[in-house]
């Protein structure tokens, strides 16, 4: 008989979530699936229909946490353009460290170990041009962070905060780069002083 389904399904895809962003889509098993959740094969499909369908709610969930959480950030206008820019980079390192595996375990040490990065980091290194729905979902998140960077960028040049005249769609790719490279430098082994540095030589490009 399936499994009533008693379940907190937010838990599931919680749990699903981060099962998919420390083994990637194509290494994870339903099995995985099924011992992360705590839920049998039928559970599952019953309640999420298939994998792919799984994945893509998980990485929505992850997206609508993340992203939201750094655009929040990017929107504070208590803040000078260059705080939110450096408290934007100081949200993205702590974060690396929260899901630091190996060395000092989860939310590790300062060296050793290696982080889980972004789940759409990972996800578009694995599945782009392969998965027409992760394309779309991912699409859709690089735009909103693209324009959250876009307007605070316009800001600190009006403001005189920000040196260089590039122009500021340009200059929010370039964060959004700076930032995908911390990423997978943390997944390398990276320790804090190394992405530190990456961003405070981000920020220093800004200023001139």
């Amino acid at each position: 008989m399936a499994r009533p389904r008693t379940f907190a399904e937010d838990r599931a895809l919680d749990a699903a979530m981060r099962t998919f962003w420390a083994n990637g889509y194509e290494a994870t098993s339903t099995q995985d699936l099924c011992e992360a959740t705590g839920l049998g094969r039928s559970s599952i499909y019953n309640t999420f229909h298939s994998k792919r369908a799984l994945f893509r709610r998980s990485l929505t969930r992850y997206i609508d946490t993340m992203t939201m959480r750094q655009i929040r950030i990017l929107e504070d206008q208590e803040r000078p353009t260059m705080e939110r820019i450096q408290a934007l980079f100081d949200s993205i390192i702590e974060g690396e460290f929260e899901v630091r595996e190996g060395a000092g375990g989860a939310g590790g040490g300062e060296g050793g170990g290696r982080s889980l990065g972004c789940l759409t980091v990972n996800t578009t290194v694995e599945l782009a041009g392969r998965d027409p729905d992760a394309d779309a979902i991912l699409d859709r998140d690089l735009a909103l962070r693209l324009a959250a960077l876009r307007v605070v960028l316009e800001a600190g040049q009006r403001a005189g905060e920000i040196g260089s005249s590039r122009d500021a769609g340009e200059l929010a790719r370039f964060l959004n780069a700076v930032i995908g490279g911390m990423r997978v430098s943390a997944q390398g082994g990276a320790d804090r002083a190394a992405l530190e540095s990456i961003a405070a030589i981000a920020v220093d490009a800004l200023r001139r």
